[in-house]
């Protein structure tokens, strides 16, 4: 389950969120710090830097990722996709990650204790722990990623009606991936001679990353755990298609918690396929409930060793 993470003492002091002295000076410092970043990363650090308002912070952090990464990757991160590996799909190595973090605390005048950084994965790792350092809160437990294999150990729901390949999961939401092969038992019949996903299993797989999330990412109440067996969908609104998904795609699936408050949890949710959107869901409600507390077993009076036997001695 993830949890919240207590950093250290004196590693994550927050920002000001008041308006600061900013002078020319400061800005030309700027400016010749992010002279290889676009404009638009320039903007958002001088508006961070005047108003220490962390909404600039996103557009800062993508900027300078992109300022290292080779060309040809940099349309990744265009699709402002927080699930995107640091290592596996953008390139960045140790030694890649040293000069982001270097150029990251000369812009945002921060300091970053070395040891924080072994838990940052992705690049919504990135933001949301840059993000918890400016407001001063706790620092989030790292995405953890899920095998198909994993998945399937936890989920209530199985093969073949299990829409989810691969997934990660935080506290503060859940990807996930699935390829449509063609193979799908749905597709015989949807349509003749014209096969394609139906609105409502993609709707559907939206509900089981829901489920996931409850599962693996939710922080749960103090001492419990959910129970896989009580999660029901119960609803759902603001549901609209907006691209024909068939076999081959990659559907790219997202959803956030809005409001978790046991038994409903209610999610917003939203389906790619490239940069393309293809279904949104403002609303998927979920019922849960919470695993029965295991018992402690009792000891009895048969379980309790018998007293040992002293032997008499003869003086």
């Amino acid at each position: 389950m993830a949890q919240a993470v207590q950093s250290n003492s004196g590693t994550n002091s927050p920002f000001p969120q008041e308006a600061k002295s900013f002078t020319p000076e400061d800005e030309g410092i700027l400016r010749e710090s992010l002279k290889r970043c676009s404009p638009s990363t320039f903007e958002a650090a001088v508006q961070f830097r005047k108003t220490g308002n962390p909404e600039h912070l996103p557009a800062v952090i993508i900027g300078v990722i992109e300022r290292f990464v080779e060309p040809d990757l940099r349309t990744k991160l265009k699709d402002a996709d927080d699930d995107l590996r640091l290592i596996e799909d953008l390139g960045v190595d140790s030694l890649t990650m040293m000069e982001i973090v270097i150029l990251v605390e000369e812009v945002l005048s921060m300091s970053i204790n070395n040891d924080e950084l072994r838990n940052l994965r992705t690049v919504g790792d990135v933001k949301m722990f840059i993000d918890c350092k400016a407001r001063g809160l706790p620092l989030p437990q790292p995405t953890r990623f899920l095998p198909i294999e994993q998945i399937s150990a936890v989920m209530p729901i199985q093969s073949p009606f299990l829409f989810l390949n691969e997934g990660s999961v935080s506290s503060s939401g859940a990807n996930a991936k699935y390829k449509i092969t063609g193979q799908e038992f749905f597709l015989q019949g949807h349509f003749k001679d014209n096969p394609v996903m139906p609105a409502s299993i993609m709707l559907e797989a939206l509900g089981q990353l829901a489920v996931l999330y409850l599962i693996e990412g939710m922080v749960p109440e103090s001492g419990k755990e959910v129970n896989p067996a009580t999660i029901f969908f119960t609803g759902c609104e603001g549901v609209r298609a907006h691209r024909v998904c068939k076999p081959g795609d990659i559907l790219t699936l997202s959803i956030k918690p809005r409001r978790t408050k046991m038994p409903l949890a209610t999610f917003e949710g939203s389906i790619r396929v490239g940069q393309e959107k293809a279904a949104i869901a403002e609303e998927i409600t979920l019922t849960f409930g919470y695993a029965e507390p295991k018992a402690t077993p009792v000891e009895t009076a048969s379980d309790a060793p018998a007293p040992m036997k002293q032997e008499s001695t003869k003086a």
